[in-house]
């Protein structure tokens, strides 16, 4: 997971996404997060099967 600081964009990347968002707000007290799984359209599933996101990326 990733975690970003929005208002800083200070970050953090670790397997589980509580362990990163602890480690933003120890430099960040009372910031804003956003989360969200690398490779993934989504953070978590309950009951059901994550799929890959396929990432396009266009060069000029």
């Amino acid at each position: 997971m990733v975690i970003i600081d929005i208002e800083t964009g200070d970050y953090e990347i670790d397997k589980n996404g509580l362990h990163a968002s602890n480690s933003v707000n120890e430099r960040h007290p009372n910031a804003r997060l956003f989360g969200i799984r690398i490779g993934y359209n989504v953070a978590a599933s309950l009951g059901a099967v994550m799929d890959w996101c396929k990432i396009k990326v266009r060069l000029f």
